[in-house]
């Protein structure tokens, strides 16, 4: 029994180690709440979907073989739109997880 324990517990640990969190660098305010409002700010709304170029570039750099194919900013910002309208508390980071899931051909989710 007690070995059983321990292997439970040894497994638990090395499951929660390697799912370490994901540290994203963005914007103070990654919401789609403050995308909606960066409507009628041009810059704002261009430094928005730059970052997420940003980070779809950074999943073609770390998954070679599942490449995000390129596409227009225009349908970024569509794309963006569609998410915050689906989901208006959500992030823009989630956004750009779900576009590396659906633009990769993976159609699988990203495991946070």
């Amino acid at each position: 029994m007690t070995r059983l324990i321990l292997a439970a517990s040894a497994g638990l640990m090395i499951a929660s180690a390697s799912a370490a969190s994901l540290n994203l660098l963005g914007f103070d305010d990654m919401s789609c709440a403050a995308w909606s409002k960066s409507k009628d700010d041009p810059d704002q709304r261009a430094a928005y979907v730059v970052w997420v170029r940003g980070f779809l570039t950074g999943h073609n750099y770390a998954l070679p073989n599942q490449q995000v194919s390129s596409f227009s900013s225009s349908t970024l910002e569509l794309k963006l739109n569609q998410y915050c309208s689906r989901s208006p508390t959500g992030m823009i980071s989630d956004a750009a997880m779900r576009m590396s899931d659906e633009l990769s051909g993976r159609n699988q989710p990203i495991k946070k």
